[in-house]
């Protein structure tokens, strides 16, 4: 009689960071993408984001090994203004220049007031909120947007024209963990389309298309069509400001343009474009007047307040550690015996 085989894995977070960047070096990334996209991984699957944690990270994974990712590119990080900096991902991971600019950038919000990250040529980000809620954690108030492969339909349109186009702010707040709001344009994210198709499960009416322009509640057919905009044309236009500020100002690929982030040997050459500001500079009570009005509303009128939740699913995770899919473990194990270090 064979042994069950455990349907789930338990680690650490170090030895999920450690593992993570294992696989990466395995699939062809060096040291330093291969810890830019390792933490961020874990940080979402430790935040409690599964959808973009360490099953998302296979993507990546198989990304590098096909070439979609260049593990080995430098990107190239100039300032055109004091408080600007662009950098030119090479086609490799949207997380490197980001890292290697972190502490720079914050600097300049600082010593300016503001200042503009926008970066071209790079992979998709994963969850955006990784990049806004650091900046926050520093003190500053961060604003962002990423564009992708068309996947979303515009307003009017049964075509994809958009990828679901991200959005994030995020805002410390004193003596607690800060404001994170991190959103797609589209009614959903398409890894959730996805896992439904994966599970077998029916999606929501209103979140995707047919290949025919028809409405769907099957994920396969959806895949197979466009996904929809949140809210309509008002989600379609708010897609479209994501779009002109990750694309059109960053220089990188219209979403249009992009190629597919599962397929192929090219980068879909996505942009990532992020304000960070110092809100002292504003007000030197930013931080206690936001606590208290994020008290008062989730308090007095039961609002949801975006961030504590990931806070709280961090610290159990910081204790506990991380539980995947032994099946998503085994894969990226897999990568990781390539590493040879």
């Amino acid at each position: 009689m064979t042994e069950k085989q455990p349907e789930t894995v338990t680690l650490d977070l170090e030895q999920a960071r450690s593992l993570c960047i294992a696989a990466a070096m395995g699939a062809g990334a060096s040291e330093e993408t291969a810890r830019s996209i390792g933490l961020a991984a874990v940080a979402a699957e430790a935040d409690g984001q599964a959808s973009v944690g360490l099953s998302h990270y296979i993507d990546y994974l198989e990304s590098l090994e096909a070439g979609r990712i260049d593990g080995k590119a430098e990107p190239v990080i100039t300032r055109p203004a004091l408080a600007i900096y662009l950098s030119d991902a090479q086609g490799g991971a949207a997380h490197t220049g980001f890292d290697r600019s972190f502490d720079e950038i914050a600097k300049a919000a600082r010593l300016f007031g503001v200042t503009v990250f926008a970066q071209k040529n790079a992979y998709t980000c994963g969850a955006l909120g990784y990049f806004t809620g650091r900046l926050a954690e520093a003190g500053l108030v961060a604003i962002a947007a990423t564009n992708g492969p068309a996947l979303v339909a515009g307003s009017g349109s049964t075509k994809p024209v958009y990828c679901t186009n991200p959005m994030s702010l995020a805002a410390p707040a004193a003596d607690g963990p800060p404001l994170v709001i991190d959103q797609s344009s589209s009614a959903t994210a398409f890894v959730n389309v996805r896992k439904a198709a994966e599970a077998g499960d029916e999606i929501p009416e209103g979140w995707a298309l047919d290949a025919r322009g028809k409405p769907t509640t099957d994920p396969k057919k959806a895949m197979k069509g466009v996904l929809l905009a949140f809210g309509g044309a008002r989600g379609a236009n708010v897609a479209l400001m994501v779009e002109v500020l990750a694309a059109g100002v960053s220089g990188a690929n219209w979403s249009v343009d992009a190629p597919s982030i599962t397929s192929g040997d090219r980068t879909p050459g996505t942009g990532l474009f992020i304000v960070a500001l110092d809100p002292k500079l504003f007000d030197p009570d930013f931080e206690q007047r936001m606590r208290a009005q994020l008290g008062r509303l989730s308090e007095q009128y039961h609002v949801h307040i975006p961030g504590p939740a990931k806070a709280a699913a961090r610290a159990r995770s910081e204790a506990e550690g991380i539980t995947v899919p032994a099946a998503i473990h085994a894969r990226i194990a897999r990568f990781a015996a390539r590493n040879p270090a």
